[in-house]
């Protein structure tokens, strides 16, 4: 895999879903055995496993692995994407571990930390440290990798739900598809944001003059749907911290949504919130904003909620998380900045 597809797939949800009509002339199978068939590194227990977990549908309709598939059938099926081939290695390291039962464990990442292995990361990634964790952990059943669902960039801090076994992985991964998951992020933008709430709806596919980039199009026949609900939290005049609430989970979507609607996240170099706004420049403000920039050398997104049904209790959990250090020491420097009244025209 190149860097640019790398970059494209570092963030968001992990599932494939698969629309399968069958032939008219399908003989009676079974639909596991069916399944496993047909879809790409797929083994016959793990679509059982799907299929336990309520993932797949013939026909809108739940079925059991013994069904019967049929001529006409339309089957739909939620996936959580298969591993990759390449060995992952653990590696002792320390993990924020907000929650962990025998199904699944909530994760606090910081920023600087790669989710999964890729292109110049093959180690120090979240991934080689839960497996390290898994390993270490007495289990019902063999572990050898976590079960990733979703993800969030490099340089993006906050929660993350890692499913322990291949039920809670589908179990999990349906709830993403079917937008069950509540999962809310700050995010610092630039500009003075005038609606106090907004929703951001644009389709979103590869920037053709940046394919590290996902971009807007204005045709709704192409790029992958994507809604983005924002509400503002505090003002700064010059920046505005924005509680953003995702409906669906595409790569870089709040930071291209952002972008989109003229308010790139601060310090967002790859979607230029890394250069004061026209108009905004001038010599104390530009030293300010640097020193702001240096106490946090990135993207200002944090994903603080997450809450979903979980697999085994049934029961609907919530997690948050605060803000982290250099987030937090921003805000604080941009009150000050902004009580002092030495906001210059």
């Amino acid at each position: 895999m190149n860097e640019e597809q790398e970059v494209l797939v570092e963030e968001g949800d992990l599932y494939e879903h698969f629309s399968i009509k069958v032939d008219p002339g399908q003989t009676p199978v079974r639909i596991d055995v069916f399944l496993t068939h047909r879809i790409q590194n797929a083994t016959r227990t793990k679509v059982q496993k799907g299929i336990e977990a309520g993932s797949v549908l013939v026909n809108s309709t739940a079925v059991k692995s013994n069904y019967k598939v049929k001529p006409n059938d339309l089957i739909s099926v939620v996936m959580p994407e298969p591993p990759r081939d390449t060995e992952i290695y653990p590696e002792k390291m320390e993990l924020n571990i907000v929650f962990e039962d025998e199904d699944l464990l909530i994760i606090n990442k910081p920023a600087g930390m790669v989710v999964h292995p890729g292109y110049n990361n093959y180690s120090g990634t979240l991934v080689h440290g839960l497996v390290y964790h898994f390993q270490n952990l007495p289990h019902k059943e063999d572990i050898t990798r976590p079960g990733l669902v979703h993800r969030i960039d490099k340089d993006t801090s906050g929660l993350l739900v890692i499913a322990k076994n291949e039920f809670a992985l589908n179990f999990l991964a349906k709830q993403f598809y079917d937008h069950s998951i509540d999962r809310n992020y700050y995010a610092l933008v630039w500009g003075d944001v005038t609606q106090d709430k907004g929703t951001v709806i644009g389709n979103l596919i590869r920037d053709p003059k940046d394919r590290r980039r996902s971009v807007v199009t204005d045709d709704n026949e192409q790029g992958k749907h994507a809604v983005t609900h924002f509400e503002v939290v505090e003002r700064f005049h010059f920046v505005t911290l924005l509680k953003c609430t995702l409906e669906t989970g595409r790569t870089h979507q709040i930071r291209a949504h952002m972008k989109h609607i003229g308010h790139p996240l601060f310090n967002d170099e790859m979607y230029g919130g890394n250069v004061i706004l026209k108009g905004m420049s001038f010599g104390k403000f530009n030293q300010f904003i640097t020193n702001c920039f240096a106490i946090m050398p990135r993207q200002a997104l944090h994903a603080y909620s997450l809450g979903f049904v979980h697999p085994v209790t049934k029961k609907r959990l919530y997690f948050e998380a605060a803000f982290p250090e250099d987030f937090n020491a921003v805000l604080e420097k941009l009150r000050r900045y902004v009580n002092s009244n030495r906001i210059e025209e």
